[in-house]
C-alpha cells in the first residue's frame, strides 16, 4: 500500500498540492469538494448525532489527586461542548488506581463520582445551541505504561521483546496472572456502573495504543493462560467485558477505541498485516454480535512508534523524525478505518488521523464518508488546538489555517514531561506555561541524572 519517503512538514496549502504529494508517494487519499456530508445526521443506538464529528479523547493530565476532574479538565469539556461536536470521547480513566498512567490521570471511583456527574452536567449545558450530546467515557488499565504516583509500575500482560527493550524490564518481570485479571474485569464492570450513574451514555473499554487490554489482544507469547495464545483467548478479556456490562448495565451503550495495528511485527504486535486486518475484523465482528453499536480505530503505540497513530510534523524532544512522510501515515490510518467499517457496515466507525492536514482535513473527512470508509470523523489534537472548529466550519465553509494545530508535539511533550496537556500554540494563555515549566524540569532532572 506505502513506500519508503522522507519525511517532510506539512506544506499542501490546494487540493492540487494534496493530489500532488500523494500521487508521489503511490497512496490513496479520498477527497471532496462538497463538505456538506459531514453535517449529515446519524443515528447511533437511538441516539440522533447532528453531525458526522467525533472529539476524540485526549488525555489532559489534570485531575485532583484523588482521580476527580480537575478545573481545566471541566474548562477542556465545556470548549468541547460549545464547539459543535454531536460526539465527545471522554478521556482515559482509569478504572483502578494502580492502573493510572500518571497521578494526574482520571480515575473514577465511588467517592468522586458526583464529580464526574458534575462533569457531564455542565459539559452537556455547555453544548452549542444547546444541541443533544453523546457521551462516552473511555475506560481503561495502563497496564506496562502504569505511573501511578510518577514512577513506571508496569503491570505486563507478556514478556515482548521490542518494548521490554524500551522500558528497561527484566525477563523476569513477572505476569499480571489470570486470577488478577480476572478481578479486573470486576473493576471494569464497577466502573461501568459508576459511569452510567454519573450520566455518561456509554463507555468504551480501552483496547489500543499498547495499554493493557490492547497488550493482551497481542499476548501470543501468554502460554498456559485463559488470556494469551489462541485468538479466542487473547480476545477473550475484552469480549468478557463488553458482554459482562452489557448484561449487567443494561442501556449503556458499551464500545470499544481499537488499536487494529500496533506497528509491530508478529508474534509481538497485533493486527500485523495491516493490509487485512483479519484479527482485527474478527474482533470488530465480535464486538458488533454484542452489541457495540459504534466503533472507534486508532494504529500503533505512542511509546514505541508515536508517528503510527499520530502523524506530526515534529517529534517530541530526543526522538527522531520516522523515516516516512506523514501522509503515508494518514493514508495508513485511513486505510485501516475502512477496512473495519466495510466489515461491519452497520456499526458507524470513527476513522482518525486527520490532524496533520489541517486546514485540508474536512474535504478528505467528507471523502471518506462519501466513499463508505467511516462513518464519524474523529479528531484529537485538532480538538485541543481548535475546539470550536465544528462551529467555524459550519458557519465559513472552511478551517482558520490560523487556528489549526500544527502538529508540533507539544501537547504531548507537556504529557511527557509531567505537566497538565494542552496546545501551547493555540491556547498559549495557559498552556505555554505549563510547557516552558516542564522542558525547565526535564532539564533538571537531566542534568541531575549526570552527576
Amino acid at each position: 500500500m506505502t513506500v519508503q519517503s522522507r519525511h517532510e512538514r506539512f506544506q499542501l496549502g490546494s487540493h492540487a498540492d494534496l493530489t500532488c504529494c500523494a500521487d508521489r508517494l503511490g497512496v490513496a487519499i479520498p477527497f471532496s469538494e462538497d463538505i456538506q456530508i459531514l453535517f449529515s445526521p446519524l443515528d447511533v443506538a437511538g441516539y440522533r448525532l447532528p453531525n458526522r464529528f467525533v472529539v476524540q479523547p485526549m488525555e489532559g493530565c489534570d485531575a485532583d489527586p484523588d482521580g476527580a476532574p480537575g478545573q481545566l479538565t471541566f474548562r477542556r469539556y465545556q470548549r468541547f461542548a460549545a464547539g459543535g461536536s454531536g460526539l465527545i470521547w471522554f478521556e482515559a480513566t482509569a478504572v483502578i488506581a494502580e492502573g493510572r498512567a500518571n497521578p494526574r490521570q482520571l480515575g473514577l471511583t465511588p467517592a468522586n463520582v458526583g464529580a464526574f456527574r458534575r462533569l457531564v452536567e455542565e459539559t452537556r449545558a455547555a453544548a452549542a445551541e444547546k444541541q443533544e450530546l453523546l457521551l462516552v467515557l473511555q475506560l481503561t488499565h495502563s497496564g506496562r505504561y502504569a505511573r501511578p504516583e510518577g514512577t513506571p509500575r508496569p503491570v505486563i500482560a507478556q514478556h515482548n521483546p521490542l518494548l521490554d527493550a524500551r522500558m528497561g524490564l527484566d525477563p523476569d518481570h513477572p505476569l499480571i496472572s489470570d486470577a488478577e485479571l480476572d478481578q479486573l474485569q470486576e473493576a471494569f464492570v464497577g466502573a461501568a456502573k459508576l459511569a452510567a450513574g454519573a450520566g455518561f451514555d456509554g463507555v468504551d473499554i480501552k483496547a489500543c495504543h499498547g495499554y493493557l487490554v490492547s497488550e493482551l489482544l497481542a499476548a501470543f507469547g501468554r502460554t498456559d493462560s485463559r488470556y494469551g495464545g489462541p485468538f479466542e483467548n487473547r480476545a477473550g478479556f475484552l469480549l468478557d467485558v463488553v458482554g459482562r456490562i452489557r448484561a449487567e448495565v443494561p442501556g449503556l451503550l458499551v464500545t470499544s477505541r481499537l488499536g487494529v495495528h500496533d506497528g509491530l511485527p508478529y508474534p509481538y504486535g497485533f493486527g500485523a498485516d495491516v493490509e487485512t486486518l483479519a484479527e482485527p475484523v474478527e474482533v470488530a465482528e465480535r464486538l458488533r454480535a454484542l452489541g457495540c453499536p459504534v466503533l472507534n480505530v486508532s494504529l500503533g503505540n505512542p511509546y514505541y512508534n508515536p508517528h503510527v497513530g499520530r502523524p506530526y510534523d515534529s517529534p517530541v524532544a530526543g526522538a527522531a523524525a520516522p523515516d516516512e512522510h506523514p501522509l503515508v501515515g494518514v493514508a495508513r490510518l485511513l486505510h485501516a478505518a475502512a477496512v473495519i467499517q466495510r466489515a461491519v457496515p452497520d456499526v458507524p466507525v470513527v476513522g482518525s488521523g486527520y490532524s496533520w492536514l489541517r486546514q485540508l482535513f474536512p474535504h478528505v473527512a467528507a471523502g471518506a464518508i462519501a466513499a463508505g470508509d467511516a462513518a464519524l470523523v474523529g479528531l484529537g489534537r485538532l480538538a485541543l488546538a481548535y475546539p470550536d472548529w465544528v462551529r467555524d466550519l459550519a458557519a465559513n465553509g472552511a478551517l482558520a489555517p490560523d487556528k489549526v494545530c500544527t502538529t508540533c508535539s507539544g501537547c504531548s511533550q507537556i504529557m511527557r514531561d509531567g505537566g497538565r496537556a494542552g496546545c501551547r500554540v493555540r491556547d498559549s494563555g495557559i498552556y505555554a506555561k505549563e510547557y516552558r515549566q516542564g522542558r525547565a524540569q526535564a532539564a533538571g532532572r537531566k542534568k541531575q541524572d549526570k552527576r
